[in-house]
């Protein structure tokens, strides 16, 4: 069953996020866009380089109105440490969520169970709490913020203008389409 359209399951959970510890919870995150960015687990190898990718991003997502959340089955105190051991995840200016009784890594059906970790998810959610991105990639295979910051201006534009959607490989300020009869077998 899919996850798109379908409002975030309730969660508290504890994140690191600049130097504090803060709760992070479903309520909390209602009002702007968001990015859960589920990754399987601190100090290891291609986790650090997607949330450094992110770090280098994180203004123009910031710009959007939207927060990420990077979530992993690893403790908060976790977070910490490798964010004052590591200099690429030391660059990392949004909230890293522990997640270590696997509540947000079931909630977003993400959990490898005989493992205890995450996979490589990521979920983009509306305003109002409802999934509009899923991406889930194997272990091996970093993802690309930005190719993620296109799909999430895409989305945030077919959620301001009814009636229109995105085609393939859109970019902000190319033209979009209005599905109607009139373009039934002309694309």
């Amino acid at each position: 069953m899919s996850l798109i359209n379908k409002e975030i399951k309730p969660f508290k959970a504890t994140a690191y996020h600049n130097g504090k510890f803060v709760d992070v919870t479903e309520t909390g995150i209602r009002g702007k866009w968001a990015v859960f960015f589920f990754y399987p687990a601190d100090f290891t190898f291609v986790c650090p380089t997607e949330l450094g990718d992110l770090a280098d991003h994180y203004a123009q997502f910031q710009r959007l109105g939207v927060e990420i959340y990077g979530v992993s089955t690893d403790t908060h105190f976790t977070h910490k440490a490798w964010h004052d051991t590591s200099e690429t995840i030391a660059k990392v200016r949004y909230p890293l969520v522990g997640d270590p009784n696997h509540v947000l890594a079931r909630n977003f059906e993400v959990l490898i169970e005989e493992a205890g970790l995450a996979d490589r998810g990521t979920f983009v959610v509306d305003p109002e709490g409802r999934i509009q991105i899923v991406e889930i990639t194997a272990g091996g295979i970093g993802r690309n913020a930005s190719e993620l910051l296109r799909k999430i201006k895409a989305a945030q534009y077919v959620a301001a203008h009814p009636g229109e959607v995105c085609p393939a490989k859109w970019k902000e300020g190319e033209k979009t389409l209005a599905p109607s009869l009139d373009l039934v077998g002309k694309i």
